[in-house]
């Protein structure tokens, strides 16, 4: 409405001054006059032509990068930024001293991001344009029309015109790569269980290729045809049973993470995200308790089809539980199976967190903690839950930074 009204005063504007012209020239006269009234004819024809200067018909096209070594990846992750170049054609033959174009992204939230940048068409009246978005966050977002505005020469009328189609990317949440479980697989199995473990898993109907024969080996287990056809005794080898199921249950309660929602709470997904995506690499049957407005239960599995599935979640995923942990926990009551391994994410402290995990071991699963620290938690130096947790067999995980989460779980970070 203010754009309207702005350019019907330009145009008023304009009518007065060429009226005041035409009047000067009728009545004053000479060579003056007719050549200030001719000027004043060439620029008016010179601005109507304007509407004809093709930039309403502007076409064009929009590529990003990643500015990283894995710009080859399809997927993107919270703290990247794209490289976004725009191409840009305009028909016809209207001088236009310059374009500005205008970009604009928009979040899942509503939160928008608005870049603009300007460009001297060549003589083809072609230009490009290239500009860097800020690190992005977690969430969906999406590409808006790119527009194109030029104004004449005396900046008094705009023309624009618009290209592209909505765009739809998703932004994951970030993730560290984790080289080992060392930390967690000691809270399930025991401090010396690295040692045997592989020995100790049970044995599967499912063959997984062939073997040497091993002294001892029953004749059921031997595989017949490989022997017939190297000439030495070989045995069937079987795949052998994964870990237990693993749930991750991330606190998506926001009074727990106190000031520091924000970092806090984007750190407590990451730390998800990373746990699960290693765990699915493994094969690991991977689960995710996600409590919040909604109760969402994704039960455990393995594959890409499930990884994507609880990475879609993270991604969208905001701390609004109204109830603590322990009062989320039960709601989840009927949908926890008994003889899983839990890893709980969660910033609580103290008695309430030792109720969370003493209610998981009455479900039957075998409890861990990974407590997001802050500040906070650091100055008041209690401990002592910490000591009553260690007492009980529940390990106990601390971080204040995602980068110090393969450390802590390789077990040099036991808390």
């Amino acid at each position: 409405m203010a754009a309207a009204k702005s350019k019907k005063l330009r145009w008023q504007l304009v009518a007065v001054i060429y009226v005041t012209s035409l009047f000067y020239f009728l009545f004053q006269g000479g060579k003056t006059a007719f050549m200030l009234y001719m000027i004043l004819n060439l620029l008016l024809v010179y601005l109507v032509l304007g509407r004809w200067s093709g930039i309403n018909r502007v076409s064009g096209s929009r590529t990003y990068t990643v500015p990283s070594a894995n710009a080859l990846e399809q997927s993107l992750s919270a703290g990247s930024s794209l490289d976004v170049t725009l191409s840009m054609k305009i028909p016809g033959y209207y001088p236009l001293p310059y374009v500005i174009v205008r970009d604009q992204m928009q979040r899942h939230n509503g939160q928008k991001l608005a870049f603009e940048s300007s460009f001297v068409p060549n003589w083809k009246r072609s230009g490009q344009v290239v500009y860097q978005t800020p690190p992005l966050q977690r969430g969906e977002y999406r590409f808006m029309h790119t527009q194109c505005l030029s104004y004449d020469v005396f900046g008094l009328f705009e023309h624009s015109g618009q290209f592209g189609t909505e765009t739809v990317f998703n932004v994951l949440p970030q993730t560290v790569p984790l080289r080992q479980w060392n930390g967690i697989q000691r809270g399930i199995r025991g401090p010396y269980s690295h040692a045997i473990a592989s020995r100790s898993a049970k044995e599967t109907t499912q063959i997984n290729g062939v073997r040497e024969y091993l002294y001892g080996d029953r004749l059921s287990r031997v595989h017949w045809n490989a022997t017939a056809k190297t000439g030495e005794w070989k045995s069937k080898a079987f795949e052998r049973e994964s870990l237990p199921r693993t749930i991750v249950i991330l606190d998506r309660y926001a009074g727990g993470y106190a000031l520091e929602l924000a970092t806090r709470f984007e750190l407590a997904v990451s730390a998800a995200a990373s746990l699960l995506e290693n765990g699915l690499k493994d094969d690991t049957a991977m689960g995710l308790l996600s409590i919040g407005d909604k109760l969402t239960m994704i039960s455990p599995k393995s594959g890409i089809e499930q990884r994507n599935i609880m990475m879609k979640h993270l991604t969208f995923v905001d701390a609004d539980a109204v109830r603590p942990l322990y009062s989320s926990l039960q709601q989840a009551d009927t949908i926890l199976e008994p003889g899983s391994f839990a890893v709980v994410i969660t910033p609580d402290t103290g008695a309430d967190v030792i109720k969370s995990m003493e209610w998981l071991s009455r479900k039957g699963i075998t409890p861990c903690l990974l407590h997001i620290s802050s500040a906070v938690d650091k100055l008041s130096g209690n401990t002592s839950w910490k000591n009553v947790m260690r007492e009980r067999g529940w390990p106990v995980f601390e971080i204040r930074q995602l980068q110090e989460l393969p450390t802590v779980l390789e077990g040099s970070g036991i808390a």
